[in-house]
């Protein structure tokens, strides 16, 4: 695509990036045909190649409006199109860059700006979000639908039980976990299932208290300095770990995953960072990584434990997250692990497309992640599975208002498995 960038961006680091992404998009379309807002809404503005189109204009000096503004909104960020796309377009990095120039030069007012205020504000801080959950949570019954529907009950939270790690040859591995900001007051049992999981293998997970959201939050906010201000504080709180021997950083919500592995990328125009950003993002796994690379004594583990009875739940739907298949570009582990464990996998219809959580997507466009839940749910319960696993707390947190069955994080299935 032959581009003219205004003097404004032209020689900057993102001009020059934005220059290249846009080289390589040939406008084929490809990209329209996995886009759920596209599939949805049918408006060619509202799908990949009509927001480069916008965000170009804007690079090239046209004054963008509140119309390209709302088309960039409704985009999730779900990166299927870059799954899709033949040419290699780097998408979230381009939709990044354009919508922070957009907001710059119409900024939002009244309702809209004080609630993504809020929410840039409240959800990164875990103290602050969690005394918010868990007022209400003690007035779910008095909520509006709409409010409910986003405060799980406490009784989701389950046992932290903890098991000592087995230590062969007398040697305990270590490793890190990432607490997040809403995970630890909506659904506890996530990392707590996943401690007793890496137990049973050998590693001992621990959280570090200094460490705190990722900065998604912020970045997706059109906040890069406040996210890149979270990405420091986590790194200056994991370095003297990994310095000391820890082998990884372990994130079990994937949206959280695709964050910290872009580390390198958020601050390398940082001097004081770069290096220890790229060394942080080379460490980081995903939980299915770390339990794949254990593969052997998993299946051990497995044998062990099956004359205890069959799995609680023997039906499972998975839901692979957006941010687990296009931005990790991690597909079919956790579906093996599943199986490995005795579950029976239902098949899941259009499985590339989102189920609307986005982050903070569903709140701030709620028709449109409603009308995406419902076509997830519908996909998740047509092999009529017993449960529903999946692999990101915004995902579970979003499609449990309407699941009708048990929804979990993969790792608390497996550990229910293990523990049977």
């Amino acid at each position: 695509m032959e581009t003219h960038l205004a003097d404004f961006i032209r020689d900057t680091s993102a001009g020059r990036e934005v220059e290249a992404i846009l080289r390589k998009c040939v406008h084929c379309g490809f990209c329209t045909a996995t886009c759920p807002t596209y599939q949805l809404l049918g408006d060619e503005l509202d799908g990949p190649r009509g927001r480069i189109y916008l965000i170009k204009q804007v690079l090239e000096g046209v004054m963008p409006t509140e119309k390209t503004r709302l088309h960039l909104d409704r985009c999730l960020t779900c990166r299927s199109c870059e799954t899709t796309c033949p040419s290699g377009v780097h998408y979230s990095r381009l939709l990044d860059i354009g919508r922070a120039l957009v907001e710059e030069r119409v900024p939002r007012q009244g309702v809209d700006g004080v609630l993504r205020s809020t929410l840039r504000e409240l959800l990164p801080r875990p103290a602050l979000f969690g005394t918010a959950m868990k007022l209400g949570q003690l007035v779910r019954p008095l909520l509006p639908v709409a409010l409910k529907s986003k405060v799980p009950l406490p009784s989701s939270a389950g046992s932290q039980l903890a098991v000592a790690p087995v230590t062969p040859g007398g040697r305990t591995r270590r490793m890190i976990a990432l607490a997040g900001c809403a995970q630890p007051s909506m659904y506890p049992n996530i990392n707590g299932a996943t401690q007793r999981v890496l137990a049973r293998l050998g590693i001992h997970l621990f959280e570090v208290p200094e460490a705190g959201c990722c900065g998604a939050v912020r970045l997706h906010l059109n906040d890069a300095e406040g996210a890149r201000a979270d990405a420091r504080r986590n790194i200056d709180a994991w370095w003297p770990q990994l310095e000391s021997g820890v082998e990884a950083i372990v994130i079990t919500a994937s949206g959280c995953g695709v964050q910290v592995k872009d580390y390198g990328h958020l601050l390398q125009d940082d001097p004081a960072y770069a290096v220890r950003a790229t060394r942080i993002a080379e460490l980081t796994r995903d939980i299915s990584e770390v339990v794949t690379a254990e593969k052997a004594a998993l299946t051990t583990l497995l044998e062990k434990s099956a004359p205890a009875g069959r799995p609680r739940v023997a039906r499972l739907a998975f839901h692979a997250p957006c941010t687990l298949q296009h931005g990790l570009k991690l597909k079919g582990g956790v579906e093996q692990i599943l199986a490995a464990a005795g579950f029976e996998l239902t098949p899941v219809a259009d499985s590339h497309l989102c189920c609307g959580s986005a982050g903070t997507y569903s709140i701030l466009q709620p028709e449109i992640a409603y009308q995406l839940r419902d076509n997830k749910l519908a996909a998740l319960h047509a092999g009529q599975p017993a449960g529903i696993a999946s692999a990101n707390i915004g995902c579970i947190a979003h499609l449990q208002s309407a699941a009708g069955v048990p929804i979990k994080h993969w790792i608390e299935w497996l550990d229910e498995r293990l523990t049977a």
